[in-house]
């Protein structure tokens, strides 16, 4: 059966009883543990309490763990969510690299790899050979775990893509892929659901299973081969009205003259600050014996000592900061976190982002404001395709039409 791609509605706004997928959602994120912590939370009776727990126990969901210790009478049944009920495939493919994993329903990674692809390759030529490493990746991990179900995959792509289609609508460097429906390309591999989203939103969503320290406002840089900006606003990622939000490399700023940026525009923050950028003039000004092909490179290098990519990670900071102090502006994070290729020479290019920061935004504004270096490092990504997968198939709504189906 072909992959479908779908977008599940992932709050619940009705005065009618929670549902059986609502109590899950209690128990997996660790408010409740007992069955009367969900009566107590919810406010349903023993009996609608004890009905929905069972549909989830029987359909895998839910664990009668070890009883809880009790002050009194009959100590209660540990509700424990089973992160082993299944599985969530992620593909982020970027620029020159595809990154893979099969996660659990934790987000534990269970099996990955990562690949480095042709500059320019286009969707009939990759996805093919993406879809068979993950049927490789899914085989060896399902081994292990008496072949759990695929409950969805996550995919994410540079630039603006439809979640409702599953396509790209707007990708500056995957020329090729605009228009293309991705999901037909994984239908070999699991009869799950895909979900897409932008790589710059996935990296957000990474920092929301079990990073960014906890804090609900953040904004997280992605800082590669271009630059992203996520949008953690109340605990939630913010996409914007066509999924374009945090478009931050493509804003228009004076220091870039009338550069020619790889989108078709000039005069774009890339075209001084993006990785690709810095690349060409690391090519062009730097140490001539030393050949720099992408901003992995020219970071090594960092690393090493030289004193030109260093200068130019400080740089790109600086710059990337002039912009970023109007966000931090508007939006009041408590956190910046700063991911991608760059975030391995964290120091250098902070000290750039900082000096600017805090020259541009408003004090009360950065008084409490932390830089943070992206949790999950150069797995980020990947990670937060997983995430993308979690965050739908798990939403209430999502189980409780798994448990009608089953029913």
């Amino acid at each position: 059966m072909l992959t479908r791609v779908i977008q599940v509605v992932e709050t619940r706004e009705t005065a009618a009883p929670a549902t059986a997928g609502e109590l899950l959602e209690l128990v997996r994120t660790g408010r409740a543990a007992t069955r009367s912590q969900l009566r107590a939370l919810t406010g349903l009776s023993r009996t609608a309490v004890t009905a929905r727990v069972s549909a989830l126990t029987n359909a895998g969901l839910l664990l009668i763990g070890e009883e809880l210790a009790s002050t009194g009478g009959r100590p209660p049944g540990a509700l424990v969510f089973n992160k082993d009920a299944g599985v969530v495939l992620a593909v982020a493919i970027g620029r020159s690299r595809s990154q893979l994993a099969v996660l659990d329903l934790d987000g534990q990674e269970l099996a990955a790899d990562s690949r480095d692809h042709e500059v320019g390759v286009g969707p009939d030529d990759l996805l093919p050979d993406v879809a068979q490493r993950l049927t490789g990746l899914l085989d060896a991990a399902q081994a292990d775990r008496g072949e759990p179900p695929v409950l969805g995959i996550g995919l994410s792509l540079p630039g603006t893509l439809d979640s409702v289609r599953g396509l790209s609508i707007g990708s500056p460097v995957m020329s090729g892929w605009d228009g293309v429906e991705l999901a037909p390309y994984f239908a070999g591999v699991a009869d799950a659901p895909l979900f897409v989203a932008n790589d710059a939103d996935v990296l957000a969503r990474s920092e929301l299973l079990g990073g960014a320290g906890g804090l609900d406002d953040v904004l997280v840089v992605k800082a590669s081969t271009g630059l992203g900006l996520g949008i953690i606003a109340d605990g939630r990622v913010l996409s914007g009205h066509l999924g374009a939000a945090g478009e931050i490399g493509h804003t228009v700023v004076d220091a870039a003259g009338d550069l020619a940026c790889r989108c078709g525009a000039t005069g774009c923050l890339e075209t001084i600050a993006a990785g690709w950028a810095l690349v060409t003039r690391m090519a062009a000004e730097g140490d001539q014996g030393v050949p720099v092909e992408h901003v992995r490179d020219l970071v090594a290098l960092a690393l090493q000592g030289d004193s030109f990519a260093r200068g130019l990670l400080r740089d790109s900071g600086r710059e990337l900061g002039e912009v970023l102090a109007v966000a931090i502006n508007l939006l009041n994070p408590a956190a910046v976190v700063i991911g991608g290729d760059m975030a391995a020479a964290f120091e250098f290019y902070l000290a750039g982002v900082r000096e600017s920061v805090y020259r541009r935004s408003a004090p009360l504004a950065t008084r409490d404001l932390q830089f943070l270096p992206a949790v999950h490092g150069d797995r980020a990504g990947v990670v937060g395709c997983g995430a993308l997968a979690l965050d739908h198939v798990l939403a209430p709504v999502a189980v409780d039409a798994r448990l009608a189906a089953l029913a």
